[in-house]
């Protein structure tokens, strides 16, 4: 198994994402309806894009009340339907790439608010494609190996047995990549050793990383970013921008 894997781009989404849970629940609530319009109802075993988006929630801590909840009011709540899936791709300093996933009922304020956060980091967007095809959808779990009661082999094998399709190590965490189909099944496997999940997601990994060295640089795609996460129809982003800070 390959031991190349960069985490910095998780990372800092799981350092925002602590400090404001409350929309993070907010988001996963607004998946958890439209998985349940768009999969095909409210049992997971029979709609794989709720099972999905429930393994999410609890490795983000959604309490199982809540997520029950959620499903129940998507399943009679016809205003779920009314949101759509959007994506974005541009590029921020230096070309690079990133990719904006939004969830949104107004897809004129999203797209405005999608393209002044591009233009106040010196950013651009692009057509779709521009730069997706740099990225690969992957679900992605990592374990801190300070909370890993397990050997790395062993939770290797387990992993794999379970569906996983690449194992990496690091430093200081493990990272178990399942193709998007098998992310769920595989989290609940691993959740039932009673491991300490650091994060688990459906992703877009970047197939290359690019450095920025200039400080102005830096500081535009930080603006950008830092944006797009203010922005309530903003789902998830994903870049290839390696923040050695983060490591």
């Amino acid at each position: 198994m390959s031991g190349h894997s960069k985490f910095a781009n998780i990372k800092h989404k799981k350092e925002k994402n602590d400090a404001a849970k409350g929309k993070i629940f907010t988001i996963i609530g607004r998946e958890i309806a439209v998985a349940v319009k768009e999969g095909g109802g409210a049992d997971p075993a029979n709609n794989y894009k709720l099972a999905t988006v429930i393994a999410k929630a609890k490795a983000n801590n959604m309490p199982n009340d809540t997520i029950d909840r959620s499903i129940k009011k998507a399943a009679g709540d016809g205003n779920a339907a009314n949101y759509e899936h959007i994506t974005y791709e541009g590029y921020g300093p230096s070309g690079t790439a990133i990719i904006v996933e939004t969830l949104t009922d107004n897809r004129n304020r999203t797209a405005a608010n999608v393209r002044a956060a591009f233009s106040k980091g010196s950013g651009n967007l692009g057509p779709n494609g521009c730069v997706s095809f740099s990225f690969d959808r992957k679900g992605q779990i990592i374990v801190v190996k300070e909370d890993c009661p397990m050997e790395s082999d062993d939770l290797m094998m387990t992993a794999l047995d379970a569906g996983a399709s690449d194992f990496n190590e690091e430093d200081d965490s493990y990272e178990i990549l399942t193709e998007p189909d098998d992310f769920a099944t595989v989290y609940d496997a691993l959740s039932k050793l009673n491991l300490e999940i650091d994060s688990a997601d459906v992703t877009m990994l970047p197939q290359n990383w690019v450095t920025l060295s200039d400080a102005e640089d830096i500081k535009k795609i930080t603006r950008i970013l830092d944006l797009l996460d203010e922005d309530d129809d903003v789902q998830n982003v994903y870049h290839n921008w390696e923040n050695c800070d983060e490591d």
